[in-house]
């Protein structure tokens, strides 16, 4: 894998962080009464922040698409995953605090999880020939439908426990659609633009970038940041590495050596973006959008609107 991979893929994830920092700054402000409904990205677009947010989210989607051209789903999802340090970086200059023993904790589990990962399982692109399409739909039917129950159990909860869910089924729609780009530029590859706009992924993709942009906006508008972000950035590389071997042909070693070492990685990687997700450094935004007035539906004893 070449070194622009890597590049794309991490300043893609810069851009990613930041602009998730802004995003939630504004949805926390937004109307709790447009909560998983479009006219809450209708109602977002008149704020500059969230606007300015959404161009540094459509940045880093695109530095993330070119590095998904030309690298393995397996191998680039990791690197993504580090947009919480960027975050980071950018929410320590707006709280002011230091990161301190759990932030510095949080960054070195983070990245040397990242790294430990890519050494153990060495992943590589496989031929997508050998899946079958029974397999291929089977693994794209399960991972909508888990996001579909992580947002049904959510609106069973109360609402102060919605957005990590929420986050999480955004981030489960995000790691589709990152692995769908990956077979949308295949196809452009081989068949150039009349394939691709004759085929289901383009719109598939549009699709789960729309459904995961009201989810991941409804859930920085009904928590704080750090309630959220940490599950988005977790459940996107799990969900891009799940379909990359399911349907993309994808292979990691399987040696017990190197499955010890991927699972200590990845299970180092989600530990750090928990940890920095927590972190006093990330801004709470308006806890309960208290920022508003006369515009926030009651809430029962259970937390719940009325």
């Amino acid at each position: 894998m070449s070194f622009m991979v890597y590049l794309y893929g991490l300043v893609g994830a810069c851009f990613l962080g930041l602009g998730f920092v802004l995003q939630q700054e504004a949805a926390a402000r937004a109307p709790l009464a447009d909560i998983l409904s479009f006219r809450l990205l209708l109602d977002l677009m008149k704020v500059p922040r969230w606007l300015c947010g959404i161009g540094f989210m459509v940045i880093g989607q695109i530095l993330s698409a070119l590095a998904l051209a030309q690298g393995d789903v397996s191998r680039v999802e990791p690197l993504l995953a580090t947009n919480l340090l960027f975050a980071m970086a950018l929410a320590r200059y707006i709280s002011g605090q230091r990161l301190g023993r759990a932030g510095w904790a949080g960054v070195v589990l983070l990245s040397g999880g990242v790294a430990m990962f890519m050494v153990a399982g060495a992943p590589e692109g496989g031929d997508e020939e050998h899946i079958s399409a029974l397999r291929h739909w089977l693994v794209l039917g399960s991972v909508v439908a888990m996001a579909l129950v992580l947002v049904v159990i959510a609106r069973h909860l109360r609402l102060v426990e919605e957005p990590p869910l929420l986050a999480a089924a955004a981030g489960v729609l995000y790691g589709l659609q990152d692995a769908l780009t990956r077979e949308a530029s295949s196809i452009l590859n081989d068949s150039g633009i009349t394939g691709l706009v004759t085929s289901w992924q383009p719109y598939v993709i549009v699709a789960s970038a729309v459904v995961g942009l009201v989810l991941v906006q409804s859930a920085f508008e009904t928590g704080q940041l750090r309630q959220s972000l940490p599950a988005l950035t977790a459940a996107e590389p799990l969900a891009g590495i799940v379909c990359g071997i399911g349907f993309l042909g994808d292979t990691v070693q399987l040696t017990p050596l190197a499955i010890t070492g991927q699972i200590i990685g990845l299970s180092a990687a989600v530990g750090g973006v928990f940890i920095l997700g927590r972190h006093p450094a990330m801004p709470t935004g308006a806890s309960g959008n208290s920022g508003r007035s006369g515009e926030e539906p009651a809430l029962d004893d259970s937390g719940r609107r009325r």
